[in-house]
């Protein structure tokens, strides 16, 4: 089997595409047509959009992430392949405002992570592979769930159409395309090794990727995420309406106005503060 690094931006798979060699790395980009978060660097937008094959206006991603897989690399020596779904713009679009992703229905890591990484494998190498996953050693727990997730033959499966009928209905199907490994798992790699391993390297890392906005954030993280990214927050706070919200609880235009009373660092957040939408 061929092998892929699934690169998430942060400091642990770049650990694993440094780390342990592989055929093809390859990373997904969350973005946005929004202006309201559009990437200042009018360069660097053409240079993304000449990668993912289509106009970059913005991610809803740290705007750092750009730096570190270009930075990366440049480290590496070899490609990183680029990838990008719809816009989230479009996804929540495609569902009238009236279902945003939740807790309950993450449907944005599916089709924003999952699916632009599935159709690369289908375009160019449509058998399974081995896919590098970075768990590190007290993230066991989740690799369980991935690999409960196998079927029969041991393999991940993913849902997609295969053609179009003469009466242009969708025809689905399952496509084997995935066997999971998780190399820092079996060599008992943590955290600490991996902060040290980075801290003399030029590569720049956000202090946590994924959506500024994710819902599995807590409401603290959040208001501190208002702080610092206040157009990407206003963007996802834009997204709900009164039968739509990204959580439960509280919506994002109350966290705003909310914790006006506690000064907040990054150094009070855990990793655990901050989902799990990467690879």
């Amino acid at each position: 089997m061929k092998t892929i690094t699934s690169i998430s931006g942060g400091m642990t798979s770049a650990y694993v595409a440094a780390n342990y060699k592989s055929d093809y790395n390859v990373f997904a980009l969350v973005t946005s047509i929004d202006e309201l978060v559009k990437f200042p660097d009018k360069r660097l937008r053409q240079i993304v959009s000449d990668k993912i094959g289509k106009e970059f206006i913005g991610t809803l991603e740290d705007d750092l992430i750009i730096y570190t897989i270009l930075d990366l690399e440049q480290y590496l020596g070899t490609q990183i392949h680029w990838v990008a779904g719809e816009p989230f713009d479009l996804i929540i679009k495609r569902n009238n405002k009236n279902y945003l992703p939740s807790k309950v229905a993450r449907f944005c890591t599916t089709e924003m992570k999952l699916r632009p990484i599935f159709k690369w494998w289908k375009k160019h190498i449509n058998e399974p592979v081995l896919m590098q996953i970075g768990y590190r050693a007290n993230e066991q727990r989740r690799a369980k769930k991935m690999i409960d997730n196998e079927n029969k033959n041991g393999l991940l499966t993913f849902k997609d159409v295969e053609y179009i009928d003469k009466n242009g209905r969708n025809k689905w199907k399952e496509y084997e395309w995935q066997k999971p490994v998780f190399p820092l798992i079996d060599d008992l790699i943590y955290k600490d090794d991996i902060v040290k391993f980075w801290n003399d390297k030029n590569v720049r890392f956000a202090v946590r990727n994924n959506c500024v906005g994710c819902f599995h954030r807590s409401p603290l993280l959040l208001k501190k995420m208002w702080n610092d990214h206040h157009n990407k927050m206003q963007w996802f706070s834009n997204q709900e309406t009164n039968n739509a919200t990204w959580r439960s609880d509280v919506k994002y235009a109350d966290i705003k106005k909310a914790f006006s009373q506690i000064q907040l660092f990054d150094s009070d957040f855990s990793d655990c503060d901050s989902g799990f939408c990467g690879l």
